[in-house]
């Protein structure tokens, strides 16, 4: 009886502790689907989505780790690329509150479009889903990347035996290095250590993302065409035909020339970390971060991420029209 006492003192701080962290979560704002405003004209939404597997296994579907929006606007002359960070509390398809990351899994992608659509507050209706092995297979497609790791980055790539692409250095220390294709989904991943966590995973994808999309500006008709079926073969899961990979080829070859724009969402100021059912996740004002993409859509801003020590840079903004 006694060792039972002394035990529950021990762990009764303890668990007093873990209740004191968990915190409810700010009740969430969305706009119903049916309210949505109509897209704006000449701009095509398309949700790229990377599950939490290196192998393909259709009836479970896995994690979504990768959430990124591609916006191409054919009339403004506009690419741009928004990243949602995957611990974000959102409402789920049954009303409750839960991590966005497991949506595509438990609902079905398309209800994580509506999801997010009535999140965001915008229409996204297609989607792409790949692997991790299929994301490495279209960058290695692509020949490699090339990408600037810091030293906190370059020191996570070194502890854990990660190699850049054949025939490069080893990584050692900060610097630009060209990453073959599995390489380079390791450095998407990275969110442990003194690496920023999700909200600079995100980060990292976006500037994966980037570097391919600007090793396509001197790129054919036929190779842009040509990568629509190496997209098509890789692809996990989509709901996008063939005709519509080829609309989004072309509009995506008219803007080959463009500033490659970029928001993370939740934006400064918007989101703060806490415990909740027991996870760490982004309690988030879904209201402010709509209002700001709802700009970001609307005006051209470039957009600057957190430093290596966890500080927040400053954006330059400014209109096109």
């Amino acid at each position: 009886m006694k060792i039972r006492i002394i035990a529950l003192c021990l762990l009764l701080p303890m668990l007093l502790s873990c209740a004191a962290l968990a915190v409810e979560p700010t009740p969430i704002s969305t706009i119903p689907y049916d309210e949505l405003p109509p897209v704006i004209e000449g701009q095509h939404h398309y949700l790229l989505l990377c599950v939490d597997q290196w192998s393909e296994k259709p009836d479970n579907l896995g994690n979504t780790d990768g959430i990124v929006l591609v916006t191409l606007d054919t009339r403004a002359k506009r690419v741009m690329l928004t990243t949602l960070s995957r611990d974000s509390l959102v409402v789920r398809p049954d009303g409750v509150i839960g991590r966005v990351t497991y949506i595509a899994a438990n609902y079905g992608p398309e209800a994580l479009c509506r999801v997010l659509s009535c999140h965001f507050g915008i229409r996204i209706e297609k989607y792409i889903i790949f692997n991790f092995s299929q994301i490495r297979d279209i960058i290695d497609y692509f020949g490699g990347v090339d990408v600037t790791l810091t030293a906190n980055e370059a020191a996570y790539m070194q502890r854990n035996s990660v190699r850049p692409a054949p025939g490069q250095p080893v990584i050692s220390h900060a610097g630009t290095y060209h990453l073959c294709g599995r390489t380079a989904v390791v450095y998407m991943r990275i969110r442990k250590g003194d690496n920023g966590g999700e909200l600079m995973r995100s980060q990292r994808m976006r500037t994966v993302l980037s570097t391919l999309a600007d090793m396509c500006r001197e790129i054919s008709y036929d190779d842009a065409r040509a990568l629509v079926d190496v997209i098509l073969q890789e692809s996990t899961l989509t709901n996008m035909s063939l005709s519509d990979m080829i609309d989004a080829m072309e509009q995506a070859y008219q803007l080959r020339g463009c500033t490659i724009e970029e928001l993370r969402l939740p934006v400064e100021g918007s989101h703060k970390g806490i415990t909740y059912a027991g996870m760490s996740v982004r309690d988030i004002d879904w209201e402010m971060c709509r209002a700001s993409l709802a700009h970001y859509l609307q005006n051209s801003f470039l957009v600057m991420d957190t430093d290596t020590d966890g500080e927040w840079d400053d954006f330059d903004a400014f209109d096109d029209f």
